[in-house]
């Protein structure tokens, strides 16, 4: 119990208070939280990400430990999301919010940080958690986007936004510069090196802001089924799939840590946009988010009893 607590105080209590901090800060000032996410998205993000992927190193075989569990993972949660939805008679908003609410976790500006605190003197568990980012936004941007938006929207103009993004363009750069060894100028590394150092407390404040605006509704039952799915099932299902498939160490920790992550807060940016659903998937993000501190203490915890 008191290495539970220790977890709690030293991992999730700091991003708990950084959250509080945006929140309260956006009440107060009011920012254009636009402008805002599009700079971590655009900026920071793909700093910290080219520079982990730079410096780290990749074993052959736990890579492919790694894409065969996110596979297994990823698809296992789709099922379990469409299972729900058809046992729960949902009509088709409520059913696309349920299912990207499970599969889709907060793996960018709550994961990240996470990763980086739990493994501070390990990279190996950063770099697994930044490959989950990009499989994380491949998801949102065609899985995620299909659900909402299936019959008005082609997949090439889904594929189109996928290209798009930063952080595929920081992962596979950070990839080329490592696997054919380029070293990266001191005047190119200093200020990526000041904006990776950054993205932590930006990341953290913002998602608080963000959070701070939702409006807390009646308490409508797909929140109930997806809470259940994203913080309880997630991480069962994680340990099921690591221990199946034999994954040990530093990287089942990683893994089932990141299982564990609240939904996903670009479902609620999208299902706004769209207009599906906005401030039933706005409430799944919020009380997702509270209620992981908890349910994410836990599996850090436990990771470190059952991978050591």
């Amino acid at each position: 119990m008191t290495f539970f607590i220790e977890i709690f105080l030293q991992i999730i209590f700091p991003i708990l208070l950084l959250l509080a901090l945006g929140a309260f800060l956006q009440r107060k000032f009011s920012f254009q939280l636009k402008q805002l996410s599009t700079l971590v998205t655009n900026c920071f993000m793909p700093a910290a990400i080219f520079l982990h992927i730079y410096r780290s190193s990749f074993d052959a075989s736990l890579l492919g430990q790694l894409l065969s569990y996110l596979f297994i993972f990823t698809v296992a949660l789709m099922i379990i999301g469409q299972i729900m939805a058809k046992c729960l008679s949902l009509n088709k908003g409520e059913a696309a919010t349920l299912k990207n609410s499970i599969s889709l976790m907060n793996s960018n500006n709550y994961g990240l940080p996470v990763s980086q605190l739990v493994f501070t003197v390990n990279p190996l568990g950063v770099s697994v958690q930044i490959i989950i980012i990009v499989v994380q936004n491949i998801l949102t941007f065609t899985y995620g986007m299909y659900n909402l938006l299936s019959t008005s929207r082609s997949i090439g103009s889904l594929l189109l936004s996928l290209v798009k993004l930063p952080v595929i363009h920081a992962l596979l750069l950070g990839y080329l510069f490592l696997l054919f060894n380029i070293p990266l100028p001191t005047f190119i590394e200093i200020p990526l090196d000041q904006l990776a150092a950054g993205f932590i407390g930006l990341a953290l404040l913002l998602l608080g802001a963000q959070l701070s605006q939702i409006q807390l509704k009646m308490f409508h039952r797909v929140i109930t089924w997806s809470l259940i799915g994203r913080l309880l099932l997630g991480p069962a299902l994680s340990f099921l799939i690591i221990t199946l498939l034999g994954i040990e160490g530093v990287l089942a920790q990683s893994l089932f840590i990141a299982s564990a992550f609240p939904t996903s807060r670009n479902t609620a940016t999208i299902a706004l946009e769209y207009n599906v659903e906005p401030q039933l998937t706005a409430q799944i993000v919020l009380y997702s988010t509270l209620l992981s501190s908890l349910t994410v203490s836990l599996v850090i915890y436990l990771s470190f009893l059952l991978y050591v």
